[in-house]
């Protein structure tokens, strides 16, 4: 397919790079193409952002049939643009299309249009020291109709937005608390999926821990509610006893990009990953028994984000003492420098933009 191009007549002026927050501010342009049953994909371009009329009985905003991912584009020393993992990103979404019924869509194909879209947005791409250009392609279900059944056309759109750090705390320890009295998902559901339901389900126990001081929501299994799966917007890491543990890939946590990176680099390290079951109360006697040294969240928005401090019912635990741990602090770093071309790529996961 051949991809159409029609350029902004009027460009928004530039943000200041050194005041960036997350998610607020998008780009000239954005990428869009359609489905139905009988074209399949078609209509690939690339036009000035702007707002996508639906009617009010359109199936997504009834029945939630959408996937999503999140990557980044970083600018080099060089002043090149880069991407990290970006044909991981789209596999992925290709994965939870799937979960949700949606036709799957070329995986070359969409990285090629997100290149002659960053192409043309280069100059969106900051370059103060940890700022990057977040990428959003989403898909949706567009038809009109208020009957439950997959829809029969989609819309699939990839929007910009140059970002500062995701939390406020930049590379601090974050503080997060254990539900005890929500579930984010469940196996044989979509906890897998990069689906808005599974990020609608989070709410309310977000809310409830940003109202007791704390950044995030770390979910409990949705059966026993005893073994740990991720926190709200990132997979965890623990440290015990020199082993990184991360919760085994079960169908309800979703499989991160940056947690695969996180355990191939540490196993390139030698270090010994595991990828298996831990519950709540075996972090809870690590700690007691000073074999908990470190956790660490991981996630394309914040890459590597240690956490100090946990919240377990009337229990408050002080991870290590406090600070940046590290073996989140080697992670951070080295993801960090291969994401902006500052240090060598030995697993060959950065693509090339312009």
């Amino acid at each position: 397919m051949q991809i159409t191009v029609t350029q902004a007549q009027t460009l928004k002026p530039k943000p200041d790079e050194t005041k960036l927050g997350f998610g607020t501010i998008f780009t000239d342009h954005m990428f869009n193409m359609d489905y139905s049953v009988e074209k399949g994909w078609h209509n690939p371009r690339i036009e000035p952002y702007g707002a996508i009329a639906m009617d009010p009985s359109t199936m997504v905003l009834h029945y939630g049939q959408g996937v999503f991912e999140g990557l980044k584009a970083y600018r080099n020393d060089a002043g090149g643009i880069q991407l990290f993992r970006p044909l991981d990103n789209f596999k992925r979404m290709n994965r939870s299309s799937q979960l949700l019924c949606i036709p799957g869509h070329d995986d070359a194909f969409a990285l090629e249009a997100l290149k002659q879209l960053l192409t043309l947005e280069k100059d969106w791409v900051p370059s103060e020291p940890g700022t990057s250009l977040y990428i959003r392609p989403t898909i949706v279900a567009t038809d009109p109709f208020l009957g439950v059944r997959a829809s029969f056309t989609y819309r699939f759109f990839i929007i910009l937005s140059p970002v500062g750090a995701y939390y406020p705390e930049g590379f601090n320890p974050v503080k997060i608390l254990v539900s005890k009295d929500h579930v984010r998902a469940v196996r044989g559901g979509v906890g897998e999926a990069k689906t808005p339901g599974n990020y609608a389900a989070s709410l309310l126990a977000g809310d409830k821990a940003h109202e007791e001081g704390y950044t995030q929501v770390l979910w409990l299994d949705g059966v026993e509610q005893k073994y740990i799966e991720e926190v709200g917007s990132m997979n965890i890491f623990f440290v015990i006893d020199d082993e990184i543990i991360t919760p085994m890939l079960t169908g309800s946590i979703l499989p991160g990009i940056t947690r695969n990176s996180v355990i191939q680099l540490a196993q390139h390290w030698g270090m010994t990953v595991s990828e298996r079951k831990i519950s709540i109360d075996e972090v809870m006697q690590a700690h007691a028994s000073g074999k908990l040294t470190e956790i660490f969240g991981s996630g394309t928005a914040a890459v590597v984000s240690p956490v100090g401090e946990l919240k377990y019912g009337d229990k408050i635990i002080t991870v290590g003492d406090g600070n940046v741990g590290p073996v989140a602090q080697r992670l951070f770093d080295a993801i960090q420098d291969i994401q902006y071309g500052k240090a060598e790529d030995p697993m060959a996961w950065v693509v090339p933009v312009c």
